[in-house]
């Protein structure tokens, strides 16, 4: 007699600046290896790196993202994981990009310089330190859904437009500490590489975004209100969805 169980999918979303040569070339080594593993998700290729979100089965995703760090590029590849029910995606997508995040803004370029990374456990401290300036550099429908209060909000419609917010309302609070956050971390590479590049000096960043905090922070202490609004079917998750202990 054959038990149906629910099926288990592992979600994986990661990305990397990296300098990449042939982009299309990897492209298609990612196709490929992601097809024949029956992943589905959605990565950004571009010559500045790679982005994505991705599911599949749990040995598959395994497979495939040790195949992604045998390549010297990726080696260091950090990943934030949680399990689904079902695949959050419908399809196989792997996309060549001009940018993985744009910006429209060359001199925001993360292999250059970035701002200080912050550990999950440490970013209390630093949000609430009368002294520092907490910008969200999501757009305005994200921190409509959760946000740490107190923080910032650009009311972006587009990521194109950070430039034009840092140079229009930031003139006044350039010798302040700034503390950034967004959803998984790469939006944060690149506004603090703009930042720094136009004369900022103590810029800070949530390592990897949200989703971290949300996993790694207890619930009790965790300053967090809302939800957060990620981009596949599951539209918002809470501490309760990535609280799974990945990275």
């Amino acid at each position: 007699m054959m038990h149906f169980h629910a099926m288990n999918v592992a979600v994986s979303a990661f990305y990397k600046f990296v300098a990449v040569a042939d982009p299309r070339a990897l492209r298609d080594a990612l196709y490929a290896a992601m097809s024949s593993r029956g992943l589905k998700g959605t990565i950004l290729v571009a010559p500045e790196g790679i982005n994505g979100t991705i599911s599949g089965a749990p040995q598959e995703m395994a497979s495939f993202l040790a195949e992604l760090r045998a390549d010297p590029r990726f080696a260091d590849l950090v990943t934030k994981d949680a399990a689904a029910q079902a695949h959050p995606f419908k399809r196989l997508k792997v996309k060549l990009k001009r940018e993985i995040v744009s910006i429209r803004a060359p001199e925001a370029d993360p292999t250059k310089h970035v701002g200080t990374y912050v550990d999950p456990s440490d970013w209390n401290a630093l949000m609430t330190d009368p002294d520092v300036v907490v910008i969200d550099t999501r757009n305005t429908y994200e921190v409509e859904a959760g946000t740490f209060p107190g923080a910032l909000d650009p009311r972006l419609d587009h990521f194109t437009q950070w430039p034009a917010f840092v140079d229009d309302k930031l003139g006044d609070v350039a010798g302040k500490k700034i503390a950034m956050f967004c959803t998984g971390g790469i939006r944060c590479e690149k506004a603090s590489a703009y930042m720094l590049a136009h004369g900022f000096a103590e810029v800070y960043h949530l390592q990897g975004g949200i989703l971290n905090y949300l996993a790694k922070v207890p619930a009790s202490q965790s300053l967090w209100r809302g939800k957060c609004y990620v981009f596949d079917e599951r539209r918002t998750v809470d501490e309760k969805d990535v609280s799974s202990g990945g990275s």
